[in-house]
């Protein structure tokens, strides 16, 4: 099943890790494991927020904002990282609130980092959190009422957005071309990542 974290297996995944890595100093392999103990976090705090009436029409009133329209996961490469620090500190501040230093700290601790870095980290990845899950709503035209089943989905506990999300994650280029992102992943074109890591997440049900 797919999950945000195949999200670090395509192109936009290699640009949001080479971006943090060069603006926080830190090894590529340790903002990937930054992201992949932080985004299941994250998302969790938003399917949490969803279960209040109130908290799930604040994040669908977010994210029909078209900043959160999936634009940057095309367009990534040409981010600022300071533009997506500004935005991301904004997100977390909402979705995470006085949470947010103790996530920091205990990915930071778990990991022998800095916790300046992995904050910095963490606010890069937030809008591109919120531009995959916007795209997603679009896609399946998800009110409030349905972002908790959609949160899941992208968590990988859920199938049905499944398919759909497949989609976006493999169509990493925006360009159309599923099938050729998909050959590239599972036969290693993708430049510095092992073949069929996406399909061994795939194959693994999670």
């Amino acid at each position: 099943m797919a999950s945000i974290l195949d999200l670090l297996n395509t192109q936009t995944g290699n640009q949001l890790v080479s971006k943090a890595s060069m603006k926080t100093s830190e090894e590529e392999g340790k903002v990937t494991s930054v992201l992949g103990m932080a985004l299941p976090l994250i998302l969790g705090a938003m399917r949490r927020n969803t279960k209040d009436p109130q908290g799930a029409e604040s994040l669908n009133k977010a994210l029909q904002n078209e900043k959160h329209n999936g634009d940057v996961l095309n367009k990534l490469e040409d981010k600022n990282p300071e533009e997506l620090i500004g935005e991301g500190s904004k997100i977390l501040n909402h979705v995470l609130g006085t949470n947010q230093s103790g996530v920091s700290k205990t990915v930071a601790g778990a990991l022998n980092m800095n916790e300046a870095s992995v904050n910095r980290i963490l606010e890069m990845a937030a809008p591109v959190v919120m531009g995959l899950l916007g795209q997603q709503k679009r896609k399946d035209n998800v009110g409030a009422s349905g972002l908790s089943d959609l949160l899941d989905s992208v968590m990988g506990s859920s199938s049905s957005h499944d398919q759909s999300l497949l989609e976006t994650l493999l169509d990493a280029n925006g360009d159309g071309k599923i099938t050729d992102d998909v050959a590239g992943m599972i036969f290693g074109g993708k430049k510095g990542k092992k073949g069929g890591s996406l399909l061994g997440g795939m194959l693994g049900g999670k």
